[in-house]
């Protein structure tokens, strides 16, 4: 594979972490890059008017390592000024080198407020606001990409007119979630729009997201649509030694087989740990129990072991439970590839009021910037 380059930031391998609410902060991004360097790590969204107004919660998470590099965020917005801004205050305050937009949630507190994946309907708004951003960025050399989903469904499809917007801006890349909003997560990702939206846009690189379970499945996701490069979502929740399969699947090698428990516990314990030095160990654990039944999902621990991890509250607890199971449980066979995160299926997109009237409308939708950081 051809290494993958993002401007001026040159990748070890053509994978992308996916920003993911309450997933990608500080201490799992630490944890990914321990396994595999040299990738792009993406914190979670964050909202551009939130940041631009100092909001202390959204301080909080954009936290980097002192030796993360590149640092990477992503940006929800739906007004071009405050879009600039934003990104200037990542730059300036932060110290990050990588921006993402964000279009493609398909929350419904987000999409009725006219943002997320309901913001590529209103092609002159996106077109604005993604070359405000791209703007903001080059000042100091920082590369802009945009993250979107098909459209809003079946009957609006937005991803190839997307994709030409952003390289018509500046974007230095593309990345396409392969489902429409109305899909939101359960049904299969639909690669061949990966393909549609590669030969549509030329310039820049396109990345394919969805249904990446094993390392396996980016080469292969890369071989059958031509993208250059993969954006790993769900795939590595409870599963951050993906990164390294990864790195290893491009350079050559074969995919090892997945590790004992033992060395699943390891892990477990290091990023809980992580969470408790960002968090401290009330909000920490908290924050680490979705995590365990991840990495929990699949192995036979017994469901009283799956219960016990579900209410763990500090670290020696944790300790105990995983003490008590047994080191060389393996994985199974037929649950290597069980879904981990989302899994809601179809729901109708909410939109705000005469949202699909007027495509052309360049005005930024009311009261969508009042939305609080992380929505």
């Amino acid at each position: 594979m051809d290494a993958l380059r993002i401007g001026p930031l040159a990748l070890a391998a053509p994978v992308v972490l996916a920003p993911m609410a309450g997933v990608t902060n500080r201490a799992f991004r630490r944890l990914c890059r321990e396994f595999g360097p040299g990738l792009l790590y993406v914190n979670e969204m964050v909202t551009a008017r939130a940041l631009v107004e100092g909001n202390e919660k959204t301080k909080r998470m954009l936290r980097f390592d002192a030796d993360e590099q590149p640092r990477s965020a992503q940006l929800y917005g739906t007004a071009p000024g405050t879009m600039f801004e934003a990104v200037r205050r990542l730059v300036d305050d932060h110290g990050v080198e990588h921006v993402d937009l964000n279009f493609g949630c398909p929350v419904p507190k987000v999409t009725r407020k006219g943002g997320g994946a309901a913001l590529p309907v209103r092609r002159r708004l996106l077109a604005s606001i993604v070359g405000a951003a791209v703007r903001a960025g080059e000042l100091d050399g920082v590369p802009v990409t945009v993250k979107f989903r098909m459209g809003i469904d079946d009957a609006l499809l937005t991803f190839v007119e997307t994709g030409r917007i952003a390289e018509a801006e500046g974007a230095a890349a593309v990345a396409l979630h392969a489902r429409t909003a109305e899909q939101r997560y359960a049904p299969s990702a639909r690669w061949e729009a990966i393909s549609e939206l590669k030969a549509a846009v030329t310039t820049v690189p396109v990345l394919g997201n969805g249904d990446i379970w094993e390392a396996t499945d980016a080469p292969r996701m890369m071989a059958e649509t031509g993208c250059d490069g993969v954006v790993i979502g769900r795939g590595c929740l409870g599963r951050p030694w993906m990164f390294v399969e990864l790195v290893d699947v491009f350079a050559g090698a074969g995919q090892g087989e997945p590790p004992p428990f033992g060395v699943v516990a390891d892990v477990m314990r290091r990023h809980a740990r992580l969470l408790v030095e960002d968090e401290g160990e009330a909000v920490g654990l908290i924050a680490f129990r979705k995590h365990a039944g991840w990495y929990a999902q699949g192995y036979p621990v017994g469901t009283d072991v799956r219960r016990r991890l579900g209410l763990v509250s500090d670290v020696g607890g944790l300790d105990r439970i995983l003490d008590e199971v047994d080191p060389h449980l393996l994985l199974p066979p037929e649950s290597r590839r069980l879904r981990r995160g989302h899994t809601e299926g179809a729901r109708p997109v909410a939109l705000p009021e005469g949202w699909l009237e007027n495509r052309d409308d360049p005005t930024p939708p009311a009261g969508a910037e009042l939305l609080v950081s992380g929505g």
